[in-house]
């Protein structure tokens, strides 16, 4: 892009033979060349470069991942699914959450209705993202514990918004990250960043090409986030919709995700967390393939 397409100046008159005309021709012109280069200056400050956005907004992410989210942790959660006819069904779940090392341990198992009853889900979220997060689903009419394989950890998680790969933390090293500007949500200042898939594989496991998240400036907590699906025309909004302190943590204790087709929203998933609480008595041992036949 040159400097005349960002100021699109008129070719400055050759001089006249008038000295009297001149004088100020020729002052009128260095005066708008002279805020011609103070206002390309000004933008060049202004503008980061490349390198500059994404080191910044790789260092805003290195912040989130290191965002003390609690340990031993226990929460009951409402699951509200809402159909593009707005017809709701409703499913209550006992969550339990525990940090091995840099790893976290995650149990859940759904309490209502009757169709989902005894329903569990565990996972054991990599940190260092060596290898896949191991996830089991058990479902109890089958009697069975099916484990999620890697090719279907984009789809469904329970018939939500929210895939099986969201249930579990991102791997900083996955993505690639660009800062694009500031804004607001709310009255809280957020930063906006790219997040882009660092590998086919990536992609694949999540189904996202590409995801916008809106960090909360002053708890570096993703408020927001807009993902764009390699399917279709498919794209995912979530939402924090309610954020609270809970014991010194930082918690969005609701969060909704819809997705849409076209611009058109084909469903909604609202999530909510009563009775969070951290740092209770929970045992490794319990958050095993075991435990999730057994129920609670």
């Amino acid at each position: 892009m040159t400097m005349k397409s960002i100021f699109p100046f008129t070719k400055i008159p050759p001089f006249s033979n008038n000295p009297r005309r001149d004088v100020p021709g020729c002052f009128s012109s260095l005066m708008r060349y002279t805020m011609l280069f103070v206002l390309v200056g000004s933008v060049l400050a202004a503008a980061p470069s490349p390198t500059m956005a994404k080191d910044s907004a790789r260092t805003i992410m290195e912040k989130v991942d290191a965002r003390d989210d609690g340990d031993n942790m226990t929460a009951d959660v409402d699951m509200i699914l809402i159909d593009k006819n707005n017809h709701e069904r409703r499913r209550e779940m006992k969550i339990f959450t525990k940090d091995k090392g840099v790893d976290t341990l995650k149990l859940q198992f759904f309490l209502a209705p009757a169709d989902v009853k005894d329903t569990g889900f565990l996972t054991i979220d990599y940190y260092a993202g060596e290898k896949d997060d191991d996830q089991w689903l058990y479902l109890p009419d089958l009697h069975k514990t099916k484990r999620i394989a890697t090719s279907d950890k984009s789809s469904s998680f329970m018939g939500s918004d929210f895939s099986y790969a969201d249930m579990t933390d991102r791997v900083l090293d996955e993505w690639t990250y660009t800062l694009l500007k500031e804004d607001a949500i709310n009255g809280d200042k957020v930063w906006l960043i790219q997040a882009l898939p660092a590998s086919k594989a990536v992609e694949n496991r999540y189904g996202y090409k590409k995801s916008i998240l809106f960090v909360r400036q002053d708890i570096f907590l993703v408020a927001r986030a807009i993902h764009l699906l390699n399917e279709g025309n498919k794209i995912k909004y979530m939402e924090s919709k309610k954020i609270e302190q809970i014991d010194g943590i930082w918690v969005a204790t609701e969060r909704w995700m819809k997705t849409t087709v076209s611009k058109r929203t084909t469903h909604r998933t609202i999530l909510k967390w009563n009775n969070v609480k951290f740092n209770t008595p929970l045992d490794e041992a319990y958050f095993s393939i075991r435990q999730l036949e057994k129920g609670l």
